[in-house]
């Protein structure tokens, strides 16, 4: 069998080690050829690729970002004003991928990735998906990988921060990536032993925020931490989260506030061991998908254990925060503010 591997959407620690588990378990277990297309999707349309073999497949497993490159195109995306000369970019990938003969696409990527690779598979090709996100909002299963990175660089700059908070009895303000999902603010939050934290599932109140951080101040408690998702709701189009969050507080309790935005830095670096793991887990059960030739679906941990979904579930779909979960539920009874007063 013949197998394309693209990875697509935003780097992210992991991918490389996806790569390297599909594509050592396909050539040794299975005998398979392996091919990495450049760029995403953008490498389908220009028919751009390379042989993969075990030589190239070794010494990636600790790297990060992809040696394959990515980016954003999103081939079924339509514009307003379409352009007669525009290339039907979905019917060129199926063109190349019909011409290389292959018999599987593995597109390893976050939800825009797979609403791609469902849509991809409905027009009449053989693909599988692997969640890919420091957000771990990928719908369908319980894990992404890259999201235990990005956790552990949150918290080591939290941990940072709490001593310089302390040293000027400040609040610091550090804000994280999430647009519509607040995990990595949950768990680095949590872990990071943060005062406030902000994720955009929860409706908060600044003067809920304002009240319990001065009550904190009262208590003597000489510095707190507010950790939020870049995506909560803020009143100003025009300053990113963590700079409105700063400011309104400072202005609100008048206790020196700084804010830290930490930005791309979350997803770069080599990953985590776990990322590792669950990344070379993922890769291994896509060959074997590929040599059951199950198709149409995308690789998943649920409860502890590795599965498959079906893409046509998982497309277009978010995972959220549960504003019930337990994790926010312990926090709360350690009077940890999540800004909606309960």
């Amino acid at each position: 069998m013949r197998i394309g591997i693209l990875t697509a959407g935003g780097d992210c620690p992991g991918l490389n080690a996806a790569i390297r588990g599909i594509g050592k378990t396909a050539i040794l277990q299975y005998g398979m050829e392996v091919y990495g297309i450049s760029s995403g999707f953008l490498g389908l349309i220009n028919n751009e690729y390379v042989r993969l073999d075990e030589a190239t497949l070794s010494g990636i497993l600790t790297v990060g970002g992809t040696i394959l490159g990515t980016s954003r195109e999103k081939p079924f995306n339509k514009n307003e004003l379409p352009n007669p000369n525009e290339v039907n970019k979905p019917k060129l990938i199926k063109k190349h991928y019909d011409e290389m003969g292959f018999d599987c696409l593995v597109c390893a990527g976050g939800n825009g990735t797979q609403k791609t690779a469902a849509l991809l598979s409905e027009s009449g090709m053989n693909v599988i998906g692997i969640p890919k996100t420091i957000d771990n909002d990928v719908w369908g299963t319980d894990i992404t990988f890259g999201f235990d990175s990005a956790v552990n660089i949150a918290t080591e700059a939290i941990d940072r921060l709490h001593t310089t908070a302390n040293s000027h009895k400040r609040i610091m303000v550090i804000e994280v990536m999430g647009h519509n999902a607040g995990w990595i603010a949950l768990y680095s939050g949590i872990a990071g032993g943060g005062d406030v934290i902000l994720i955009p599932e929860i409706e908060y109140d600044e003067k809920i925020i304002c009240d319990y951080l001065v009550q904190r101040a009262y208590k003597k408690k000489n510095s707190s931490i507010v950790v939020i998702a870049e995506g909560i709701r803020v009143d100003s189009k025009k300053k990113r989260a963590g700079t409105y969050i700063a400011k309104m507080i400072n202005e609100k309790t008048g206790i020196e506030t700084r804010e830290t935005i930490l930005g791309y830095v979350q997803r770069g670096g080599s990953p985590s061991p776990m990322d590792r793991v669950l990344a070379t887990q993922y890769g291994a059960y896509a060959a074997e998908l590929i040599a059951q030739k199950k198709f149409g679906v995308m690789v998943a941990m649920k409860n502890n254990k590795i599965t498959d979904v079906s893409l046509n579930d998982v497309g277009g779909k978010t995972r959220t925060v549960d504003p019930e979960h337990s994790l926010i539920l312990q926090a709360r009874s350690m009077e940890t503010c999540f800004g909606d007063g309960k």
